[in-house]
């Protein structure tokens, strides 16, 4: 890669979430901009996930104050419930067109689209991108049963980027993980109502750290 080239990222948050997990790593989010800075010019780098609108808090808001404040732009939406045909109540929160819209609007100022999603559906989005002449690159991995790309999406983009590789240089340190006594219960008490993480909680469940007051400038 070019280190004169424009960069922008486009993280599909559920799905990128989905195929670390699987992975068995978790993305530390300030070494993917460093990696990515090393790169060439980073322009933008955007994250798109959906909200359960009604929970008092949501264990994911803590990643997106962090990713808002710290050269992520954060795109969020909320979830909608509907009734499938079983009678089954699900909830939907598809990313996909604001991240399509994002993602043409910026073409003409960038050199190089790295989408991080194994999502079929990008794959019309990937051939628009090159067609006004963008590279684009799909992150996402193809040594999990079954892989988590689909295999049209893989095909279409210029480059792959498997996560596995990657883990080395955007993954967070195993050591950083919180350490669990013998006997302690997981299990969370009837009732009881989620409570956010206290200082320092989002360092060892992210591999970030918490924003401190002198970390800002007046």
């Amino acid at each position: 890669m070019s280190g004169q080239q424009r960069i922008a990222l486009f993280i599909d948050g559920a799905n990128l979430y989905a195929t670390t997990k699987t992975l068995g790593f978790d993305i530390d989010y300030k070494r993917l901009l460093k990696e990515f800075q090393s790169r060439g010019t980073l322009v933008r780098a955007f994250y798109y996930t959906a909200l359960v609108e009604d929970q008092e808090y949501s264990s994911i808001r803590p990643l997106i104050d962090w990713l808002d404040y710290n050269g992520y732009r954060v795109v969020t939406k909320p979830t909608k419930e509907f009734v499938d045909s079983t009678g089954r109540r699900k909830v939907k929160g598809n990313m996909d067109i604001e991240l399509a819209i994002d993602a043409l609007e910026l073409a003409p100022y960038i050199d190089h689209m790295v989408l991080f999603s194994g999502d079929g559906d990008f794959r019309s989005l990937v051939e628009a991108m090159q067609r006004r002449g963008v590279r684009v690159s799909v992150a996402s991995t193809v040594t999990t049963q079954p892989p988590m790309v689909a295999d049209e999406l893989r095909r279409q983009a210029d480059e792959f980027l498997d996560l596995s590789q990657l883990a080395s240089r955007i993954g967070r340190d195993p050591s950083d993980r919180p350490q669990r006594n013998p006997g302690d219960n997981h299990e969370r008490p009837e009732r009881s109502r989620p409570q956010p993480p206290q200082s320092g909680g989002l360092e060892r469940r992210y591999g970030i750290r918490q924003p401190q007051d002198d970390d800002f400038e007046v």
